[in-house]
């Protein structure tokens, strides 16, 4: 009991500061988490709309869907008359380095990608950073929104289902294909079945 106490005499003031700065630390977190998520919004429609120009507006028509262990939502892109421009959603699976983070865009029909951009990535700079240069994006743009082939050779101007991969970034190249990979099929059939799209 008495080395407790002498313990709690001696350290008060170390106590005392931990408590301090992390209630600090609650207060700046809590105050800031509005303006993030605010960030992260204005990111996203910034990709939306790079995606899909001729949307008005992005409608969050099913919310957390889950795909892999991970939830989404998915967006219906309209014009200013309400007509249906596409879909898009946000797409996440490893890479090389960390988590590739992307949003995903598909016309109205889910029938072909209007391509994806990068949300969040580590990859190496110089290789698999890469992934966002439109030698490999462009590919995407077009490609038919069915499974997709990575392909170490072949022509990066034809678009078809064959991506050609990276330069030396051949995983982060491997990983982004198989991300669309893994959310295709998934978010069609629950967009047909929700009646976004026909069956």
């Amino acid at each position: 009991m008495h080395k407790v106490i002498y313990f709690l005499k001696q350290s008060w003031l170390l106590i005392t500061a931990a408590f301090i700065f992390g209630l600090l630390l609650a207060i700046t977190s809590a105050s800031l988490d509005p303006i993030i998520r605010q960030n992260e919004a204005n990111l996203l429609n910034a990709k939306m709309k790079s995606l899909i120009p001729d949307a008005n507006e992005f409608k969050t028509v099913i919310k957390d869907f889950e795909i892999a262990n991970t939830k989404t939502d998915i967006y219906q892109a309209v014009d200013a008359k309400g007509n249906t421009m596409g879909f898009a959603f946000i797409a996440v699976g490893s890479g090389f380095a960390d988590k590739i983070k992307l949003v995903i865009a598909v016309d109205k029909n889910f029938n072909k990608y209007y391509g994806f951009a990068v949300l969040s990535s580590n990859e190496t700079p110089g290789f698999g950073s890469k992934i966002i240069e439109p030698y490999f994006s462009s590919q995407f743009i077009g490609a038919p929104a069915e499974t997709l082939q990575l392909s170490k050779i072949g022509d990066d101007k034809k678009i078809d289902e064959n991506i050609v991969a990276i330069t030396g970034a051949t995983v982060s190249s491997d990983a982004v294909v198989r991300i669309f990979n893994r959310y295709n099929e998934q978010i069609k059939n629950e967009l047909k079945d929700k009646g976004f799209i026909e069956k």
